[in-house]
Parts: structure tokens; sequence; C-alpha cells
């Protein structure tokens, strides 16, 4: 029997219980003794022109070695994250002459202790005049005030024209519908910050320590910013406490860091606090969306027009891009006759805008999910209907769709089915129009969502398998695990092959010394690149294995194979031929193979949500009561691994749907750099979560999986927004942005109670309103 396909324990999670893991702030090495402590001096402000920087105060304090502003450790811009940026929006690691946004860092001051360095840091006086923000995307694509003025323009980059949209794809729809929604700003918020330690050899070779979700990427960044060759650097990455988009490059904090660090000749430790992290670490989603959707009264969707205004932040890194994602997911499951997008990314005096779980197609997914349910309210038909009516048919693929994707596999309306089914769809109406026509306080709502996304499987990815002489064996991997359980995954891979426990297969990922190229882990990459790299890479050795023990058994390469139950070369048919595969190894001749797994193409993970609310019609307090979820990503390789995923990937989405916001004023200043004031839930705050399985393989990879990293957050989000305002539908509400707040939804009730009370008060009550006599 094999191992693949069961739940198997995650191998990494004593040390993570007990305490035992390094994370980078933990750290214990020899070439970090006498490191000083790094602390930076932030923008108070969100736009202006730096005058002068007086540090003298601070580095007067006790423990101060030093304190550096630019004109000390002079370093490359930084330029936009991908083409095809402007360079005309570069960034200085630590700003020279204007600052951009709360939170850019104008100073670093390094100090014997966190303590010292933090306090120093409070007494460096920044000078700074004050330049008009601009905060809202709309009013940075006017083009009124500009952040580059060399640039010319706020628009980063875009993709199509209003001349690009013909109306006339909607002149024969019975039913259009147009609606304006908002995308919020997200916090990252994982629960480990950013950090790093380093340390110069006598060589000029740095080597870094970074929590991180790709080592390879970061040392190239760090050699850019650095102006080094790429092999003078190394990057080791230790344990990581959360990431889920935001640390998959070096930041511009870490390349200054190691350049404090050869100026003042000491190793360096960073790791930032939490207002830091709110501040400075990229954001998420920010799209501000304009949706129409037409089609006919019997239900066909025939047309859909998606436009995005992307809000990059002050620095265009990969939030610029996310629009393409969007774009290429915009049509989602369905099979619409007529598309239309296009997008601009906008520079704004924020805090930049950079991959979040997802990156661009939980906004796709959130847009047409939406626009479905308008337009299901819009003709008078059930949601679930509507959907039924437009899936694209599971005996059409590979199918590829007006955004120019090409969907692998999928059975949208199975996936559906079965969340109905499971759900008791028909009895939960049933007991919203009984809650209905008794008026009750608090009122059920039902939200669908029905999403495809696509995870990156048309790359490569690069795995070493080698056996040891005492049994063991080590995996490298280009792979970069911040919770994902690969040590589990990539152990059960092998020992399905090889018969070795999983409790005896080490893999090392994150070291550029041990492991020089590799993607990291982002995009739902790893297990369809990573886990199929590591089995090949196992199947190469066994091949190898196989010609080694040919010689030991006098026999034909063919007439044998490996017995994984007894971890040994065998001959067919005379298994008491044998040899120990440990036996094929040795210290001076390593039984090892590389394998490079180049990916045959993206995949599209798809599922159904289901949602199930209760919204107190007095107060606005949302409830999330129960979600259905089915989540189909092909072979399931272990599946407690995969419903964890699911599992903190729908508590994302649900966050992000009631609760999560970042908030400035109309001066740019945070108004939620903290925990006190940036809302998210607790276990106490969500229901178990119905897990449904559905497997439907890919047939672009070896072991038929799709990704699972991101669907339960692209899923989740309009499930659980559709509920909320399906609640309080029949009191005339047809839409509320994220996040459904109480005070959003208390308003949305009361104003369309306004509205309806207005609409129907006869003209002698309006007339005696007036009658002063």
């Amino acid at each position: 029997m094999s191992i693949l396909g069961t739940r198997v324990l995650r191998t990494e999670d004593p040390r993570f219980l007990t305490g035992t893991s390094t994370y980078t702030a933990d750290l214990e090495d020899d070439r970090l003794t006498g490191a000083l402590h790094a602390h930076f001096v932030r923008s108070s402000v969100p736009h202006g022109r730096i005058v002068g920087i007086d540090a003298k105060e601070a580095r007067d304090m006790p423990g101060v070695v030093a304190v550096y502003t630019a004109d000390d450790i002079p370093m490359l811009p930084i330029p936009p994250a991908m083409r095809p940026l402007e360079r005309n929006f570069n960034r200085q690691p630590l700003a020279t002459d204007t600052v951009r946004f709360v939170g850019e860092p104008v100073a670093i001051v390094l100090a014997e202790t966190p303590a010292q360095a933090a306090d120093a840091a409070e007494l460096v006086e920044v000078d700074i005049d004050w330049l008009d923000p601009v905060i809202d995307p709309q009013e940075a694509l006017s083009g009124t005030t500009l952040l580059f003025p060399d640039a010319g323009t706020n628009v980063t980059v875009s993709h199509g024209s209003a001349d690009d949209f013909d109306d006339a794809v909607f002149d024969q729809c019975e039913v259009v519908v147009s609606r304006e929604i908002r995308n919020p700003r997200l916090a990252v918020a994982s629960m480990e910050g950013r950090a790093g330690a380093c340390f110069w050899g006598e060589d000029g070779r740095l080597t870094m320590w970074l929590s991180n979700q790709g080592a390879q990427s970061a040392k190239a960044e760090l050699a850019l910013h650095l102006g080094l060759r790429p092999e003078m650097v190394r990057v080791i990455t230790p344990d990581v406490g959360g990431a889920f988009g935001a640390k998959f490059r070096a930041d511009p904090e870490h390349s200054i860091v190691a350049a404090a660090s050869r100026r003042a000749g000491y190793p360096v430790r960073w790791v930032e606090d939490r207002t830091e992290n709110m501040l400075g670490m990229t954001h998420g989603r920010g799209q501000i969306q304009q949706v129409t959707i037409g089609g006919s009264r019997d239900g066909k969707i025939t047309a859909y027009r998606l436009q995005v205004l992307q809000d990059a932040g002050a620095y265009p890194r990969m939030g610029a891009m996310l629009p393409s994602g969007t774009r290429l997911m915009a049509p989602g499951v369905y099979d619409i006759a007529e598309l239309q997008t296009r997008s601009e990314s906008v520079v704004t005096n924020t805090t930049p805008v950079g991959a979040y779980r997802g990156a661009g197609r939980p906004e796709a997914a959130a847009a047409i999910e939406r626009a479905v349910d308008l337009f299901a309210s819009e003709i008078g038909m059930d949601p679930a209907e509507v959907r039924r009516r437009n899936f694209i048919p599971a005996d059409a693929f590979p199918f590829t769709t007006k955004g120019g994707a090409t969907y692998d596999s999928g059975n949208y309306a199975g996936a559906l089915g079965k969340v109905l089914e499971v759900a008791g769809y028909d009895k939960l109406r049933a007991e919203q129009q009984a809650r209905r026509a008794a008026g009750d306080r608090v009122q059920l709502g039902l939200g669908l969502s029905t999403y495809v996304e696509v995870t990156f499987g048309g790359d490569k990815e690069n795995a070493t398998v080698e056996l040891h002489p005492d049994g063991s064996v080590t995996v490298l991997t280009g792979t970069s695990p911040h919770g994902q359980g690969h040590a589990t995954a990539w152990a059960m891979i092998v020992s399905d092959q090889l018969g070795v426990p999983v409790e005896r297969i080490t893999v090392i990922h994150g070291d550029t010394d041990l492991i020089p190229h590799g993607g990291g882990t982002g995009g739902s990459r790893s297990l369809q690149l990573g886990g199929v790299a590591v089995q090949a890479a196992t199947r190469d050795l066994v091949e190898e294995a196989l010609k080694r023990a040919a010689s030991r058994l006098e026999a034909d390469v063919s007439d044998l194979q490996v017995d994984a139950r007894r971890q040994a070369v065998v001959v067919r048919g005379a298994e008491h031929a044998s040899v120990a595969l440990a036996d094929l190894t040795s210290d001076d001749d390593p039984l090892s193979a590389y394998h490079v797994w180049n990916g045959e193409g993206q995949t599209y993970p798809f599922g159904a949500h289901l949602a199930v609310v209760e919204v107190d019609t007095e107060t606005g307090d949302s409830r999330l009561r129960a979600l259905y979820a089915c989540d189909d990503a092909g072979r399931v390789l272990n599946p407690m691994l995969f419903d964890g995923q699911r599992h903190g990937g729908i508590a994302q989405g649900a966050s992000q749907a009631l609760y999560e916001e970042f908030v400035y004023d109309e001066d740019g200043n945070p108004l939620t750099a903290s925990f006190l004031d940036y809302p998210f839930p607790s276990a106490a705050d969500l229901p178990s979560f119905e897990l449904i399985e559905q497997r439907t393989e890919t047939p672009l990879n070896p072991l038929g999986a799709k990704g699972i990293g991101e669907a339960g957050t692209i899923g989740a989000t309009p499930a659980v927004q559709n509920a909320v305002i399906d609640a309080i539908a029949h009191l005339g509400v047809r839409h509320i942005d994220m996040p459904l707040t109480p005070e959003r939804v208390w308003r949305a009730i009361s104003s369309a109670s306004s509205a309806s009370a207005r609409a129907h008060r006869p003209a002698s009550a309006i007339t005696d309103q007036y009658d002063m006599d």
C-alpha cells in the first residue's frame, strides 16, 4: 500500500510545538558574536522633501555605535520589481530627498542592544517639508499631484484603454447590471514579521539569514541592491513564521542592514516590531473594480466587463502587476461569450502593495462572484441556478477562456452540487424564508462562490535525493516552506519509492550555497513543481541503484526492482536474491540523483463554497455560522496537509470579508497600524468548516496534483460577502463593500430603510411635514 494519500503526521511539528524551532531572532552562530542591533528611523510624513536629519543626540546615547543616513551608506536605487514597470519609479533603500509614505526608512541606528537602538531612533530629528499626499487611487489616476515628477504620471502600468470597450456587446442583453466594488487593502500580519541577520567575511562575502520564501531570489536582489556579484552573497533561511507572499523578495530594509553592517564592521541583527511590520511590510489587495454583467432573464450570462484600478502604493512592486492575474481569471468558471477587461496601476502615498495569498486571483473571484449574485438578484433567480446555467461543462476541458487562460481540467457543477447537498441548501432557504416572514431580528444569509484559480505549475524546480550508508536520506529542494509541511510531504514521496521511514528522511531548503537554484514557494507551486522534482529525482536514484545492484546480483537491470518494504533491490521472482539499498552507497561513492522538473503548464484548481451567516438587523453584527467547502486540487498527497491549507485559507478569506482593512486618513496617516486597530478573528470567532472531497486530476504532472495553498482564500471571501448581503437583501440592500463590519451593515440597512420609507410615503404626509399651520 502506498504512503501517498494517507494522513501522515507532520514531522516538523514537534519542534514548533515545543519551542525548539529556530527563527531569525533566535539564531546562535559564532559568526554573529558581538552583533549590533538595528532599528530604523521612519518617516512620519506621507509625502515631503527631506530638508535635514540631525542625529547628534542619538549618536551620544549609551550603547549607540552608529547612525547612518543615505549619505553614509550609498546604495544602488531599487528598480520596480517586475517589467514592464517604468524605471522612473525607482526607490532609494534609504530615502534621499523625498519620502513617499509613512514608515519609509530614512536612517538606521546600530546599538549594542535592541532597546538602546530603539531609544536612540526616537531622538533622530528628521526635518521634512510637507508635500500634498495622494491617498485615493482615483485621485492618483487624475495626475493632479505627481509622486514621481520625472515620470510625468502616476500610472505605473496599464493594459487596454477605454477605446477597447465595445458597449454593443450589452445592447442585446435583456438585463445589464453595473457596480463599483472595492477590494480592501490588507495587512499581511504574519505571526513573524520581517527579520534579518548578517555577517561579512574577510573576503568581502556576505552571509545573510533572512525570514523569506525563496532564498535564491532574495540572494539575487541583495546582490543587485548592494552592487555585488551573486557569488559574493549567501542567503540562509531559518524557520519562517508565516509569509503569505510578502517575504518572497529581499526588502529595502534587508539591504540597508547589510550595507550598515559592512560600513560599521560588525555583524548586525534586525527584527522589526509589529508597528514597523504594519507600516513597512508590503500590503495586499487594494483594487477598485467596476463590473458590468449582462444576459437574458432565463439566467444566461452573455457579456462581462471588468475594469480594475490597482493601488500600487508608494513604489511599484509586485502589487502593480496584480491586475494581470485578475484579468486572466476574470471570467471565472463561466462560459461567457463576450469578455472585456482593462486595468491601470497607480502609485499613492501609502505602503507599497505586494503579493498576498492569491495575488490577483482572489480579486478576480470577488468581482465575478459578486457580479453573478447582482445579476441573479436583478432577474429574480436563485444564485445557485444562475451558476449552474453558465458553468463551463465538465466535458469541455482543456478549455481556453476569453481571458486567455487554458483550464486543464474541471468539474464545476459537480463541486457545487456536492456543497448544496451536504449543506441542505433547500432547508436553509426554507429557514431563511421563515425568519423573514416572522420579521426576526437576526436574519439568515446564504452566500455562494464557485471559483477557479491558476497555480504556477508552468515553471521549473530542482531536487537532489541522496541515500546514505546508514539507510537515511537527505533531500535538497528549491522550494521554501513556511508552514506548508514540505519536510513531511517530500519525505512521503521519497518513502513511497524507497521504503525509508519518513522520520529518517531529512529535507533541506533555503541555503544558496547548498541549493544554488530554486523558485521558492509562492503561487501554490510547490507540490506540482518541487514535489514532482523530488519524485523524479528519487526515480533517477532508483535507476542508478538498479544498475549498481545488477553487478552485485549478476542479473539484468530489467529483472530487478526495488522492494520498498525491505528497502532493498530484489530479483523479480526470486526475492531471496537481494541487496540492501544502503549497501549500494558509500561516502566515497554516494548514491544520489539531481533532477530539474520543467512544468508542462499552469494548473487550475477550483471549487465551490457556501457560507451561512446570521446578521443582527439592529446592530449590523454578522456571524459566520457555517461554511461548506469543496476544493478540488487534483490528487491529494497528504489529506492532513491538504485540509490544513484549506482551513487556513478559509479563515483568511472570511476575515477579509468581515473584519480586515488597512485604513489611511485623507492626510495619509495610517489608522490601523497595530493589532489594537486592525481586527481579525480568533479561533473562537469561526465555526468548524465542513470540508467536502472531490478530486479531478490534472494531466500536466505525474502526481496529478494542483496547488491548494491559496484556494480557501479565493473561495471563502466572496461566499461570506454574498451571504451577509443575502441576509438583508429583502430589506432593500443590494451591495456592501468589504469588510462587512457591523457599522457598514447597519448603515446599509438604515439607508435602504430610509429610501424605502421615502418611496412609499403618501403625498399628504409629505405635505403635512411642511404644514406650518
